[in-house]
């Protein structure tokens, strides 16, 4: 078919992305890294960050052979499957660990130059950290994009079975990525908090030693590990985050408006995608205007970060209206409204996670109040938090959710097809708009690690009380732009698997045609499941709440996510013990540490944490695969969307919970560091550092690790769909 002459500003926007990024690298790289105990210290951090990258990819390269292997024969043997899914498979993991690379390589780079670019004011400091964390951002929506285009052009060519035959196809990339950013955060998780919880028991609470002190022999590690945690797991996530919204929703297109013509439907079809090019422009327009002044305060600093977000986010939601009205598509403006649904649930959440876990509000500074009575009472009191900060998240969801879909069917309540589907391709528009400016949120993002780095080669390198003053700044900005990060990237999640659940059903039918099923319709007659419509499915199916299958798929989707939680979080307290036990041993063994004359084994560190996530990570990674097929083959259809339910909403509030208990004891932390309390050292530190220790798994690794595993097992049903067709 021919593709429009527009769809092609997709490609020319992930050019700009590409080109933008490598030109934000540039300019960082010319900046002076600092002294030569500074550039050592990098140089550190470095080496052990790409070693890990390296070795985690060789364990990943082995399960992706296997599963390219498991569809390959699903393909050619069984000839349940599109023959071009292996290959859609392949591409969507290269380019999500690649994207991780890149900003990590970036990061690792940017630490030092930060620190050093303190030395001279808060401002530069900000804008170097800030620009380095827009490399990740801008190299994450320009291999999405330039993924999505060439398998859009590829498939055009090649695949003579009709749209929705092409994007249900390109969804299977966004499995590769899913896996992909599964193993990158699973794995990238343990060996961050490993590292930081063995520093911070040993080092602070027992050594009474500060934080990224030099003679502590984890700091590296610890720093090592907000590389491959928080910058290239994070990055891997956020990849899948974007394609997944934009794939799933042209899916969602292909199907609602095929009726409609070939014409409206490719439309339809190139629809997010453009928004998502269009928001790549007004993105790189908020990474210029994000600046501050020296003596900023958080509130001064959020505010910076704020007007860049915001600039973008009001101007796409104009631009929405521009792209719909000029395509020309049935209803544009009740869909233009289900993006700016998506938009605004995005803003709220982020505002939401930033009350809740910024020390410049209540919730935060009762914590930290808390520690005066120590350790039990902060993480009584943070868990509280947590729990009560999930209220606003889940009803502003819910709100989007409802919105997107009547914005978009016109406010239809009938329940009918036609209505069901311009519904559901209205909750995939809203999540495309939510995640069309991820090139500045996710600069945002990955600007905290890079901050926090800046710290730690601060205090290693003994830069002085005012430079560390603004590093800390700097940091404490990033743990709550982290934390907003988080918040934002689960409720993108939730409105993509929610759309993902259409494309399941559209699979499943495909899945149908391919193998000769026919079905009955609500009206009792024979048809082809090419034909059925969504109430058809449903009733053939029995998917409704009086089936067994689909409470029994529920309760294991809710359980699926505590599960995953609870084997991460105690790989995290395993790998944590060993590390603290090496640090107590370097403590002891090595003469001179704590007086500053002997040198620590930092590259032992850097090996435990290696190996407990390169061991740990395999398991938890393997089960978020392997439980829908399981469900699949044993409750068919109706048992893997109870699944993908139950996986959503106990995932989402879980994730929510876990993120800002995580970010709230974090910066409670801070603000005792800042004088609260009895500044640091006092009784209510360590009570808040304990505090500390606990969210460093629940807010890196178990709860980040959530979104991906929602999506990844809606994912893997859809990719499976042929056999669990095979199994009915």
């Amino acid at each position: 078919m021919m593709i429009p002459q527009v769809f092609w500003l997709v490609p020319i926007a992930s050019i700009v992305a590409l080109g933008m990024a490598y030109y934000f690298f540039t300019q960082m790289m010319k900046a002076d890294e600092g002294t030569p105990r500074m550039k050592e210290i990098a140089l550190y951090v470095r080496k052990g960050a790409m070693a890990y990258l390296k070795q985690q990819y060789k364990v990943v390269g082995i399960v992706f052979a296997v599963l390219c292997v498991l569809f390959a024969f699903m393909a050619y043997g069984l000839n349940v499957q599109n023959p071009w899914v292996p290959f859609a498979f392949l591409t969507g993991g290269f380019f999500s660990g690649l994207a991780g690379f890149f900003g990590m390589k970036t990061a690792t780079y940017a630490s030092a130059r930060t620190a050093n670019a303190a030395r001279e004011s808060l401002d530069a400091g900000l804008k170097i950290a800030f620009r380095s964390g827009a490399v990740m951002g801008l190299t994450v929506v320009g291999l999405g994009l330039l993924d999505i285009a060439i398998w859009f052009v590829v498939l055009n060519h090649f695949d003579a079975d009709g749209l929705i035959s092409i994007t249900t196809t390109m969804l299977t990339f966004g499995m590769g990525a899913s896996t992909q950013a599964l193993f990158a955060r699973v794995g990238g998780g343990i060996y961050t908090k490993a590292a930081d919880v063995g520093a911070d028991i040993v080092g602070k609470v027992e050594a009474d030693i500060p934080e990224d002190d030099p003679r502590n022999p984890a700091t590296i590690a610890d720093n090592v590990g907000d590389n491959v945690g928080d910058v290239a797991g994070m990055g891997a996530d956020l990849y899948e985050s974007y394609c997944g919204s934009v794939l799933s929703t042209a899916a969602l297109g292909a199907a609602a408006f095929g009726v409609a013509g070939l014409e409206i439907q490719l439309k339809a079809v190139i629809a997010p995608m453009l928004i998502a090019a269009v928001g790549v422009f007004l993105s790189l327009l908020g990474i210029f205007l994000v600046r501050t002044k020296e003596g900023a305060t958080m509130k001064d600093l959020l505010r910076s970060l704020s007007v860049g977000t915001n600039v973008s986010a009001i101007l796409i939601a104009a631009a929405t209206f521009c792209i719909l009205y000029l395509l020309d598509i049935q209803n544009w403006l009740g869909l233009s409204f289900s993006v700016i649904a998506g938009l605004a649930a995005g803003v709220i959440i982020g505002q939401a996670t930033e009350y809740y876990t910024s020390h410049s509000y209540k919730p935060t500074q009762k914590i930290s109040e808390a520690g005066q009575t120590g350790a039990a009472t902060v993480i009584i009191k943070g868990i509280g938090t947590g729990m009560i900060s999930t209220c606003i998240p889940v009803i502003t969801i819910g709100v989007a959710i409802m919105l997107s879909y009547l914005c978009a069917n016109g406010f239809d309540l009938s329940m009918s097809s036609e209505s069901l589907a311009h519904g559901l391709y209205g909750i995939g528009i809203a999540a495309v708009g939510m995640l069309s400016t991820l090139g500045i949120t996710l600069a945002t993002d990955a600007y905290g690690p890079i901050a926090d780095n800046a710290g730690g080669n601060a205090e290693m390198s003994s830069l002085g009380e005012e430079v560390r003053h603004r590093t800390d700044a700097l940091d404490a900005l990033g743990n709550t732009t982290a934390a907003t990060g988080k918040g934002f990237a689960i409720g993108s999640a939730a409105l993509t698997a929610l759309a993902l659940l259409a494309s399941y059903i559209e699979e499943i039918k495909i899945a149908m045609t391919r193998a000769g099923v026919m079905m009955e319709n609500v009206k009792g007659e024979l048809i082809s499941a090419a034909d059925a419509n969504i109430p058809d499915f449903m009733n053939f199916f029995q998917v409704n709440l009086m089936n067994p299958k689909v409470i029994v798929g529920a309760f294991v989707g809710a359980m699926a996510a505590f599960l995953f939680c609870g084997m991460t979080m105690e790989a995290v307290g395993r790998a944590a013990e060993k590390m603290v036990q090496e640090v107590r041993r370097q403590f002891r063994e090595i003469a001179g540490i704590l007086e500053g004359t002997g040198t620590p084994d930092y590259g032992r560190c850097v090996e435990i944490s290696t190996r407990a996530a390169q061991h740990e990570m395999v398991i938890p990674s393997v089960l978020a695969i392997l439980i829908p097929i399981i469900v699949g083959c044993v409750l068919g259809v109706a048992g893997v969307l109870g699944l993908l339910v139950g996986g959503l909403a106990g995932g989402f509030t879980l994730a929510v919970f876990m993120a800002n208990a995580g970010g709230a004891w974090d910066n409670a932390k801070k603000n005792i560091e800042e004088g609260a309390f009895g500044g640091k050292g006092s009784f209510a530190h360590k009570a808040c550092i304990v505090g500390d220790t606990v969210g460093d798994p629940f807010k890196d690794t178990s709860g980040p690790s959530l979104n991906i595993l929602i999506k990844l097992m809606s994912m893997v049903s859809i990719v499976m769909a042929g056999l669990t067709v095979a199994f009915m």
